[in-house]
């Protein structure tokens, strides 16, 4: 059966799950939010991870900044204003009368403490690796309520970085992976049953407005039709994260552009990947418009770039690659004839759940893939493992790989993908470019236009004169949300939900 036929199918072959639970009762004020991953540690410097993040982020740890969804500017949380004193230092004013959980003051102190932890090297930190990796950062407090934090080399856009670190109770050992995580936050950490379920309460002594929300309780389920009734049945409040074919009702169900965009890394250590042509010839082969309203929603867009076009940098020069299965053949043909082994094994790393109806995506690039002729296998993992094999140091022996990627930039800065993702000591790069690196290097000390100019620069190299990936899509996300409650999903939602910003409706 072709791809084609697949991609049309799928939606009909879809059915609901049943429920093989009855519904939860529930108080007024307490709401159920189900997800499809569970979250492996509720470690708060694992917020950058989607399971981690969305239940952490906000609720039980705040950051010193965080960025309006409107515009992603840094706006105040924990500190109330910043400027920068030299080019490497940057001060701000922390906002006084906060407590953590464990009746620890927050102050300048505090911040200094949870930033060293952050960048402990024996702590597993998905924050320190994706934000603040390479470089160095050291606070200084200046007084109870005044913290300068140096930064070598130069961060330009530091604010919007500290958006990203989330302030734990000074308390919070270092080296050691966090179980009740305390932070200063509207909601405390109440049980977490690893699998099943996560519960928040609300803190009564928290600085800022009171929220509705008293309680709240995160559920797992995988498969997105049972997520999706269980909104429709009562049983839970907020599906943030379902497939195209289970919004069915406009009146609970939102699209909302995620922030997020997919791509199939290459590694480009192995042959025959790492031969450009071959890497050319993926992107060739790759039918990105079969996928849109079908098996991916009709919101989603095809992407040129790993960010979405209101972010500095973003080159709207670059247009994604046509489909043009004759011309990947005749590439995989000449680089054959010169000697490249195209029948090796190339193995694709997809991960379960990474997105709605991710398996169904990966088994139709793989059939295209393989129409091209490359020997293209599939592997699913979870998220622990494919972690693992796409995080630095990759295996001496590993074969020839792709892995599935979704990045989210809702920072508005290139500087947040580039030097995780493309630069050579970028934790998740499979790129080893010296003079990509100094480009990126030059563009992060920039501001303004030439700033914007030097990054679109370092997407045009990485775009046509390396070909790290194979693009696809920037993504939407769907939600399913409850009647009675007053939110509606924005582009952090994907990353992070305040319960704080949920109402009830009269």
């Amino acid at each position: 059966m072709s791809y084609h036929t697949r991609l049309i199918g799928f939606l009909g072959a879809a059915g609901i799950a049943l429920l093989s639970s009855t519904a939860m009762a529930k108080d007024a004020r307490e709401i159920v939010i189900v997800l499809g991953e569970a979250p492996q540690v509720i470690e708060p410097c694992e917020s950058a991870l989607y399971g981690v993040g969305i239940i952490i982020k906000q609720n039980i740890t705040e950051t010193l900044t965080e960025l309006d969804p409107a515009n992603g500017k840094p706006v105040a949380r924990l500190a109330t204003e910043w400027q920068q004193v030299s080019d490497k230092v940057w001060r701000f004013k922390l906002r006084q009368g906060v407590v953590f959980h464990d009746g620890a003051p927050f102050n300048a102190q505090a911040v200094a403490y949870s930033l060293e932890r952050m960048m402990d090297a024996n702590l597993k930190c998905m924050t320190r690796n994706k934000f603040f990796t390479p470089g160095t950062f050291t606070a200084k407090v200046v007084d109870d309520y005044t913290i300068d934090i140096e930064t070598d080399p130069a961060q330009q856009i530091l604010p919007s970085l500290l958006s990203t670190l989330v302030i734990v109770s000074p308390n919070t050992p270092k080296g050691q992976v966090a179980t009740k995580p305390i932070g200063t936050g509207p909601y405390i950490f109440e049980s977490w049953t690893q699998g099943e379920r996560v519960t928040l309460a609300r803190f009564d002594k928290y600085w800022g407005e009171k929220p509705q929300v008293e309680k709240a309780t995160y559920l797992v389920r995988n498969e997105s039709a049972v997520q999706a009734a269980m909104v429709a049945t009562g049983e839970a409040d907020i599906a943030p994260s379902i497939a195209v074919q289970d919004a069915t009702d406009p009146a609970i169900d939102f699209s909302y552009p995620n922030s997020e965009t997919t791509r199939i890394r290459i590694g480009q250590d192995k042959p025959p990947l790492n031969d450009i042509r071959i890497r050319k010839a993926l992107n060739l082969a790759t039918d990105r418009n079969a996928f849109v309203g079908t098996i991916l929603g009709k919101d989603v867009t095809l992407a040129s770039q790993l960010v979405v076009p209101t972010t500095v940098g973003y080159n709207k020069d670059l247009k994604p690659w046509p489909y043009d299965l004759e011309k990947a053949k005749a590439l995989v043909a000449e680089a054959k004839a010169d000697g490249v082994p195209v029948d090796l094994e190339i193995r694709m790393i997809g991960r379960q759940n990474i997105f709605p109806n991710v398996s169904e995506v990966l088994e139709a690039l793989t059939q295209m893939w393989q129409a091209a002729g490359l020997n293209v296998k599939l592997t699913m993992v979870e998220r622990g493992q494919a972690l693992t094999l796409g995080t630095k140091p990759y295996a001496a022996d590993r074969p020839p790989t792709m892995i599935t990627d979704q990045h989210n930039n809702d920072m508005g800065d290139a500087s947040f993908t580039v030097v995780y993702k493309y630069s050579s000591g970028g934790p998740q790069a499979d790129t080893s470019n010296p003079d990509l690196d100094k480009l990126i290097a030059k563009a992060a000390a920039a501001t303004g236009d030439e700033r914007a100019k030097l990054f679109q620069e370092a997407f045009r190299v990485i775009s046509e004169d390396i070909v790290p990936d194979v693009m696809m899509f920037h993504m939407a996300g769907y939600a399913r949300v409850s009647p009675k409650l007053d939110f509606r999903p924005t582009i952090a939602t994907n990353s992070e939900l305040q319960l704080a910003r949920i109402g009830f409706k009269p």
